[in-house]
């Protein structure tokens, strides 16, 4: 395994500049145009094949090296959030109410000079490493996309590792996990059709504010009593709109929600479950419905022999301290889709370097420690030149 990689202090400051250019100029999910063009730009002058307009707007950067060994990729997401950015730092974004509120400028970044060090060795690199820079990771399945446009067959991809950067952890520290790591991640969206009319007149209609209210409250038997209380699952409703002033009861309402589970019996199981309580708040009020589950994001689950051998190489090179079992999160990550076509590690780099980089993820105020892009750039790195030619 590789012991050792250096960061020259040069390109850790590149990192840092190329990182606070994309938070300048953050893109949201299939219009990441400015930053595909920077990330092919960049691969391009280091010498990689460059494919560009995958899936949209997504990159892949190829460099092969002059040994045997098997085909790897690295992953980036590179899309920001609709976000109204409240940060105040000198690279805060320039595109109002868009923002990159995830890190995935960090994970662009930290790829990018992650290609630095690997063009700089090509001579000493085994097999073929493909360089992704996925589009449109928050909530519109980018990694599917380029899965359905065949990358991976197209790149013969054998193995996966993709990083998340985490304003839950301190700054340079790597988690791992085997199996599952991340929640699936489905939507709901719910039409309550009742029979408007005048607020004083409440028997004369079909209140479907009411009937909405009743079907939320009763949502959340599912689980507290349907799942195993060993099983985490989340059903939330996020979003409800109905009526336009006080005195009027309107004729619908419209609930928009997120499920989240880490076993697919537990998944498979949700439509129903919701349509059931659903389809009984309705008719004990003698409302209508409409009803739509859209199945997004699959649990990402890692592969238990590709998270030991990353974390093994983590340890070589960092020592044993900074390396931890990372928690289970009920977030979801498109990573899944490669995951599950290939053998794969997805891990997290913390970020967490005070109270500025501790606010959460997807949060206006949210930012990173800089000073965990290094480790990140090391490790992908490792990876690069170790993995083709000794992960299992």
């Amino acid at each position: 395994m590789t012991a050792t990689i250096e960061v020259p202090a040069k390109l850790a400051a590149q990192v840092v500049s190329t990182r606070r250019d994309l938070h300048m100029h953050p893109e949201l999910g299939f219009q990441e145009e400015r930053t595909a063009g920077v990330v092919a730009e960049r691969l391009q002058s280091l010498g990689f094949d460059v494919h560009a307009k995958i899936a949209g707007t997504g990159v892949v950067g190829v460099m092969r090296g002059s040994k045997a060994g098997r085909t790897i990729m690295l992953r980036a997401d590179m899309d920001a959030l609709p976000i109204l950015e409240e940060n105040t730092q000198s690279y805060r974004s320039r595109n109002d109410g868009v923002m990159h509120a995830c890190g995935h400028d960090g994970h662009v970044a930290i790829l990018l000079g992650a290609a630095e060090l690997i063009a700089a060795g090509r001579n000493d690199l085994p097999g073929t490493v493909c360089l992704v820079f996925q589009p449109a990771e928050e909530g519109q399945g980018g990694a599917q996309a380029m899965v359905e446009e065949g990358i991976l067959e197209r790149f013969s991809i054998e193995r996966a590792y993709g990083l998340h950067l985490s304003s839950k952890y301190p700054t340079g520290t790597l988690g791992f996990r085997s199996g599952a790591f991340y929640a699936s991640s489905d939507s709901i969206e719910i039409e309550v059709l009742g029979r408007g009319g005048h607020g004083a007149a409440p028997h004369d209609t079909v209140d479907p504010i009411l009937t909405a209210a009743g079907f939320v409250t009763a949502l959340q038997q599912i689980v507290s009593r349907n799942v195993d209380p060993l099983e985490p699952a989340v059903v939330t409703i996020g979003s409800i709109h109905g009526g336009t002033i006080h005195n009027v009861i309107p004729r619908s309402v419209r609930m928009l929600g997120t499920v989240r589970a880490f076993s697919d019996d537990v998944r498979d199981a949700m439509p129903s479950r919701i349509e059931r309580i659903l389809k009984a708040s309705c008719d004990a009020a003698g409302a209508a419905y409409e009803f739509e589950y859209q199945r997004r994001y699959p649990v990402t689950a890692n592969d238990p022999d590709q998270t030991a051998y990353a974390e093994a190489l983590a340890k070589s090179i960092f020592g044993d301290e900074p390396v931890f079992t990372a928690d289970k999160l009920m977030g979801a990550e498109d990573f899944s889709f490669f995951a599950q076509r290939v053998p794969a590690c997805f891990y997290t780099l913390g970020a967490r370097g005070g109270p500025q980089s501790s606010n959460p993820h997807h949060s206006s105020t949210f930012d990173i420690d800089e000073a965990a892009l290094p480790a990140g750039v090391a490790m992908m790195t490792a990876l690069a030149f170790d993995a083709p030619s000794n992960a299992p």
